[in-house]
Order: C-alpha cells, then sequence, then structure tokens
C-alpha cells in the first residue's frame, strides 16, 4: 500500500506519536488532505528538547522511523492560540498543519525526504497507546 508521509524532526515525531501534539508547523502549505504517516527524521531539533524538558537518550529516540498515521485535516495560517497543540511558538510565515485521529503504528524503517512523498509499505501494526 501507498502512504503520503511527511518527515518530522525528533522531538516533534514522537510527540505527534504520542497525541501529544496535534498541529505540525511548516513555512509551506498544502492543498493535501487525508492521512498522513508521520516520519521521524534523522535529525533532532535540540533546541525544542531543551524547551520542552525532554531528555534524549539516543537508542530510546526512534530516529527514521515511520511512528503514526495522522488525519490532515486543515492546513492554515498558524495563531498565537495554536502554540501549545504546536508545542512551540508562533514564528513568521507559519503554517498549522491540523492533525486528527492520531494511530501509532509499529515502527518501521523510512528514508525520509523533503516536502510530501509517497512510502510503499506492507500492512501497518497499529498499537495501542501505552
Amino acid at each position: 500500500m501507498k502512504y503520503t508521509a511527511l518527515s518530522v524532526k525528533q522531538p516533534h515525531a514522537g510527540l505527534i506519536a504520542t497525541g501529544r501534539k496535534h498541529i505540525e508547523t511548516r513555512v509551506w502549505s498544502t492543498k493535501y488532505r487525508g492521512d498522513l504517516l508521520i516520519v521521524s527524521s534523522l535529525g533532532i531539533d535540540r533546541a525544542a528538547c531543551e524547551r520542552l524538558s525532554i531528555v534524549r537518550r539516543g537508542h530510546t529516540m526512534k530516529l527514521g522511523k515511520a511512528l503514526c498515521i495522522a488525519e490532515l485535516v486543515d492546513c492554515r495560517a498558524m495563531t498565537k492560540d495554536d502554540e501549545v497543540a504546536a508545542c512551540c511558538e508562533l514564528y513568521d510565515g507559519t503554517f498549522a498543519w491540523v492533525l486528527e485521529n492520531i494511530r501509532p503504528v509499529e515502527p518501521f524503517g523510512v528514508k525520509g525526504k523533503l516536502r510530501l512523498y509517497k512510502v510503499e509499505c506492507e500492512e501497518l501494526i497499529f498499537k495501542k497507546r501505552s
């Protein structure tokens, strides 16, 4: 099956997968709506880890893996009211990618790309949230 995917730096990808983050931010918009495979990139946003008091334990922060499926229901200009759901402060030119129906999957390796891209994989194994 083919999925539309988005690479997201850690800790943001993990926050989406656990349901803590419901808005992903980008400086570009999309007309795409529907399921997105959230893939953790190989990069770590160290400033976000510090700001959010997230301890990076190397082996526990999954990098280069698909972590969940989230439904992209809206893409609009970010507002100050979105900061909590986005786990970040408003910055110039930000678009809020509003995510709902987040379903964690058993992580599997994916080579990330820029922008939206397609990932072909076998049937996803959905996890129960812990």
